[in-house]
């Protein structure tokens, strides 16, 4: 697929990106590359073929789920300024 200058002007009109009038028509050849890359990809048969999150099989090492900080909340309570029910008392800051 071919791109011309009217479309690389509103491609990088809508990405915001600024494009000189000299650099145009690079600019186009490597879009235009980038969407022959697109077709050749989306001719390709993929029937049969299951998606998959990543191309490697690996499984992630996970830790176990368990506990192991203890409960400091009133030990931490005991230097704040303000506490009520167990909840640190702030001054309001929006009115």
């Amino acid at each position: 697929m071919s791109l011309g200058k009217t479309e690389v002007e509103y491609i990088s009109r809508l990405a915001a990106i600024a494009v000189d009038e000299h650099q145009v028509d690079e600019v186009a050849g490597k879009l235009s590359n980038i969407l022959d890359l697109f077709s050749q990809m989306e001719a390709a048969d993929t029937d049969g073929v299951e998606p998959m999150a990543h191309p490697l099989d690996q499984v992630q090492r996970l830790r176990p789920d368990v506990v192991t900080a203890t409960n400091q909340r009133e030990k931490l309570q005991t230097v704040a300024p303000a506490v009520d029910g167990g909840l640190y008392l702030v001054p309001q800051v929006i009115e």
